[in-house]
């Protein structure tokens, strides 16, 4: 069974422990990218086993490693000396499946004694223990401690003063400048990925667009493409447009909320309300034309399930020109602002070396030097008939990451005006087979952090075998511990707010 993605040629290979460990040195010396690692129980035509999956962004295409352990073998070689972002995707598959890379890391990252170290969820057969809430036993995690004179800790979290999902922050401070951060997350881990098994693919689509609410036209769209991909199905021009313009208003309405919250995080609360106030007027008129603030439903198999008439276009078009204008005007007041911009200045800064080593993506890694867009690709339509500008920065601080997405958001509202007035005339769905046969593919978009990537395998039966979810900031939540080093625990806040990482869509 080979692997396919309709995005990118797949070089799909079969290897042993000793292939694997090649495989991996071999892509890192050619700079290949690690999008995403996970397993499945059981190695496919067979019944007993573990297959494990890398997959890695490499020279234009994906490389995809296959490691089918006999039963009982639960040990493999590391992909971590090679790939630092890999370690916590090791951390995490030994939670959920029991196999363990050589070297790797011994602590739990999902497990949070929600159940017992004996049992792997995504085993089959496995049974959880219906433990009252609350009622799990507590156990010691062993953050690494920073010794010398005048370091001391300052513990954050895991609950936080306001509406934000858990994680634990552990800082080694001496003085006021910051000489470790060590993150624990995992907290919000939510068992999706065995929820998906056995469900048909439209409803794992519905699932699929729940996994981050901020996310959900990327998340749909990846799915979709994974779906499509099995079944021969191409969507139909019209339905590629209003795609991308669901994707372009999502990344429009993260972008705008983030810069003013940004901004705020930097002591300029003017900028949050104005901010606010305009992504707000976006996601109400999301409500007029799509039906909902976020389209969580848009998009199915084959096409999308909404269509625009000539006044919604209109009142779109409408939107993008005041946009525009408003943001140019916004965006000079805060480039002006020098106390925020001295707030901005090298704070929180990723080198681009440091970035490469670390394997950042998205906007993140943009911002530090990382030129990988994924609408940039030739052949994603309707993308390469539109052309994008692929924003960038070497300086890799707050002020960059600022920067990068005021670019962004100029480009998508440029994007959006060129899909409406180009919109082709059609059906917004092509049709779909009453069977779609079995295999593995992979769905690939550029959502509004980086990379949102779908693994997706369906079975005889057209259900859903394992479907594995990858969010761009699994890559980006080690760098975030890199950026804080030389900086004061005060500007924390300033510099996570910067990245914007997700906790949802990392603990799935």
């Amino acid at each position: 069974m080979q692997a396919r993605c309709a995005l990118l040629d797949v070089d799909h290979r079969h290897v042993d422990a000793h292939g694997w460990a090649e495989l991996a040195q071999a892509a890192h010396e050619r700079g290949a990218r690690l999008l995403t690692l996970w397993g499945r129980d059981g190695v496919p035509g067979q019944a007993n086993g573990t297959t494990l999956y890398a997959c890695w962004l490499d020279a234009g295409g994906l490389l995809l490693a296959q490691l089918d352990l006999a039963p009982g073998v639960t040990h493999y070689p590391g992909l971590h000396p090679a790939f630092p972002v890999a370690e916590r995707l090791q951390r995490a598959l030994r939670d959920l499946l029991g196999v363990q890379a050589l070297g790797m890391d011994a602590r739990p990252w999902l497990r949070h004694a929600a159940w017992p170290a004996s049992v792997h969820p995504l085993r089959r057969g496995a049974v959880l223990p219906q433990a009252p809430c609350g009622q799990a036993e507590a156990e010691h995690y062993a953050f690494v401690v920073v010794d010398g004179d005048g370091v001391h800790e300052v513990p954050v979290g895991p609950v936080h003063a306001g509406v934000i999902e858990p994680g634990q922050f552990r800082f080694s401070v001496i003085g006021e400048k910051v000489l470790r951060l060590e993150e624990r997350l995992g907290f919000t881990h939510k068992g999706v990925e065995k929820r998906f098994e056995g469900m048909t693919l439209r409803d794992g689509l519905r699932l699929a667009a729940r996994l981050s609410g901020d996310s959900t036209v990327a998340n749909a769209w990846a799915y979709c493409m994974a779906c499509e991909t099995l079944a021969g199905v191409q969507p139909t021009p019209r339905a590629l447009h209003l795609r991308a313009l669901l994707l372009e208003r999502e990344r429009l309405a993260n972008h705008l909320g983030d810069i003013g919250a940004i901004a705020n995080d930097g002591g300029f609360g003017f900028a949050l309300s104005q901010f606010s106030r305009l992504k707000e007027d976006l996601l109400r008129l999301n409500a007029a034309v799509f039906g909902a603030r976020y389209p969580m439903d848009a998009l199915q198999p084959g096409g999308v399930a909404i269509d625009v008439n000539a006044d919604a276009c209109a009142r779109l078009h409408g939107q993008g020109v005041q946009l525009r204008g408003e943001v140019l005007r916004l965006k000079g007041i805060l480039d002006h602002h020098e106390g925020l911009q001295d707030r901005f200045k090298t704070t929180g800064r990723v080198t681009p070396d440091t970035a490469a080593r670390l394997g950042l993506i998205g906007l993140a890694g943009r911002a530090s030097g990382q030129a990988l867009d994924l609408r940039d690709l030739s052949g994603f339509a309707p993308y390469d008939q539109l052309g994008v500008e692929v924003a960038q920065s070497q300086d890799g601080d707050v002020g960059a990451r600022v920067a990068v997405r005021f670019a962004e958001v100029f480009t998508s509202l440029r994007l959006c005006d060129s899909l409406l007035s180009s919109l082709p005339i059609g059906a917004v769905s092509a049709d779909w087979p009453q069977t779609v046969p079995a295999g593995l593919a992979l769905g690939l978009v550029e959502g509004w952090r980086g990379p949102q990537c779908i693994a997706l395998e369906a079975g005889a039966d057209g259900r859903i075998v394992r479907c594995h979810p990858h969010d761009p900031s699994w890559q980006n939540w080690p760098a975030l511990e890199w950026a804080v080093i030389g900086d004061i625990v005060p500007d924390f806040p300033l510099i996570n707010k910067s990245f914007n990482l997700s906790y949802s869509g990392h603990d799935l």
